[in-house]
């Protein structure tokens, strides 16, 4: 496919040969192993990923351990008898990022992931059995049944554990407009579904991951080159 190969050798010029490039691409998890992962670590990175956004990330890594402590290691089976009023109290201690309402996603995101194992034997059996030629829908069932996983935040904290998944970061964003893949807003149906649909032809044609080839595109664009000394 001729635009994937202007894609590929695009981003090993960028990035200082092929041999290079190779070395940052991630693999995703297989399925096998994403669905033995426990569920609590699922409602941990969505918590992770909410209270990155509009923060610096090394600030709230740096209050982790804090976060662990307080939301008790992110037990969903433990949260889940949590009540509003320790909810509101702990939303005040000092050991973590003291943001009500990022902190009540926690009690939304928490239902939401008790309330898929029930169907699905476990959230992360859903995740792993979810297939990357249809992840926006996954996206879509995070946004709307969670709270604030929308937009980046969901694929991002999917991307974290190992989900095959593209995002939709800004030299992504750019490298769909620039080639008239999408024309409206990033994230209408309409623009989700074209990427899809451009993401599956381009894994058809290059047998690469979902998460390698939104890794080479953003590679293949944006100031990220390796510069020559």
């Amino acid at each position: 496919m001729t635009r994937f190969n202007e894609i590929y050798d695009r981003a090993c010029e960028r990035k200082g040969g092929e041999s290079n490039l190779r070395l940052l691409l991630a693999e995703p998890r297989k399925a096998s192993t994403l669905s033995a992962l426990c569920d609590d670590l699922w409602l941990e990175e969505f918590t992770r990923k909410i209270f990155q956004s509009g923060f610096y990330w090394s600030v709230v890594n740096a209050k982790w351990d804090g976060f662990r402590e307080v939301f008790w290691d992110f037990s969903v089976d433990k949260l889940l008898y949590m009540s509003p009023e320790m909810y509101e109290q702990r939303a005040q201690d000092e050991r973590i990022i003291r943001n009500y309402k990022k902190v009540q996603s926690i009690a939304i995101n928490c239902h939401m992931i008790y309330e898929l194992q029930q169907a699905h034997g476990s959230f992360s059996k859903l995740v792993a059995n979810w297939p990357s030629d249809d992840i926006i829908n996954l996206w879509l069932l995070l946004k709307k049944q969670g709270n604030r996983l929308g937009g980046n935040t969901g694929p991002f904290a999917l991307r974290a554990l190992g989900k095959d998944t593209f995002l939709l970061t800004k030299d992504v964003e750019a490298y769909l407009r620039a080639n008239n893949i999408i024309d409206g807003g990033l994230q209408s149906l309409k623009s989700l579904k074209a990427a899809q649909q451009h993401f599956n032809e381009l894994q058809h044609h290059s047998g690469f991951s979902m998460t390698a080839l939104s890794q080479l595109i953003a590679f293949s664009v944006g100031d990220n080159a390796i510069q020559s000394t």
